[in-house]
């Protein structure tokens, strides 16, 4: 015995029903619900949600972190000198309703925003800077970034910038610049090294001047020195004051 066709329609119905009214959201997800082309004051989600067919619409948000890989930007810094620049941008959904109805794209508005904002803050600052002080160029991007994404429900958490490519006539000027930084240096400590060297002299020579013997015993420790070798003859000559206690004593052992 089959169903009446009043019946069969209103299962249909019900099913039909049941598939649009009953949707499941995951925990990463929101849902905004449009109600005859007004959007509800709050997001629903996560888990099951119940709508009313034909008169709402349900967008849905992933509010997982999202990580955007900026291509690589020419840039001519402060100091006009030409350099390539990437960097990545991390950002989350923090408003699904504002994200959905502020802004078309607001996965697309970021990224090209991440673009201009790179290109701008980059422009900015002289090369040197960039390569020394990478910290604060990410700080100053992402600070500018999360200001203008703030009305958008975006909340852009970290830039970190990849690489920063130098042409190549630059490279080799900055590898002189840093051979002769370190020549610089080697001379400097050079010079230092004798400059503390001649100040101990002068003070041994002054220590020295106030005992002559003391000169004689270091005549004679440099002889030992050289002698320890035993692979060369050395010829010195005898300080005569070596020789002066035995002609004192010779003197007055003369007869008279």
């Amino acid at each position: 015995m089959g169903f009446p066709t009043p019946v069969l329609v209103l299962i249909v119905l019900l099913v039909f029903f049941l598939f649009s009214a009953i949707k499941i959201l995951n925990e990463y997800e929101r849902g905004v619900i449009f109600r005859l082309g007004r959007a509800l004051p709050h997001a629903k989600g996560p888990g099951v949600i119940i709508l009313i067919p034909i008169i709402d619409q349900l967008r849905k948000v992933n509010l997982q972190l999202v990580t955007y890989d900026v291509p690589i930007q020419d840039v001519i810094t402060r100091d006009n000198v030409s350099v390539k620049v990437n960097a990545v941008v991390y950002f989350r959904v923090m408003d699904p309703t504002r994200a959905v109805i502020e802004v078309q794209d607001y996965f697309q508005a970021t990224a090209f925003l991440a673009q201009t904002t790179l290109r701008s803050v980059c422009g900015q600052s002289e090369l040197d800077e960039l390569l020394s002080a990478r910290e604060k160029i990410n700080l100053k991007v992402a600070e500018i970034l999360d200001r203008h994404t703030d009305p958008w429900g975006i909340k852009v958490t970290l830039v970190e910038l990849k690489g920063i490519d130098l042409p190549l006539e630059m490279q080799r000027a900055m590898a002189k610049q840093a051979e002769a930084e370190r020549e610089r240096r080697a001379k400097v400590i050079a010079a230092e090294g004798e400059y503390q060297a001649a100040t101990k002299l002068f003070e041994a020579a002054q220590i020295m001047s106030e005992e002559p013997i003391t000169l004689q015993l270091r005549y004679l420790q440099t002889l030992r020195e050289i002698a320890a070798e035993k692979n060369s003859t050395t010829i010195f000559p005898i300080p005569i004051d070596l020789l002066t206690p035995f002609m004192k004593l010779a003197s007055k052992l003369k007869p008279e």
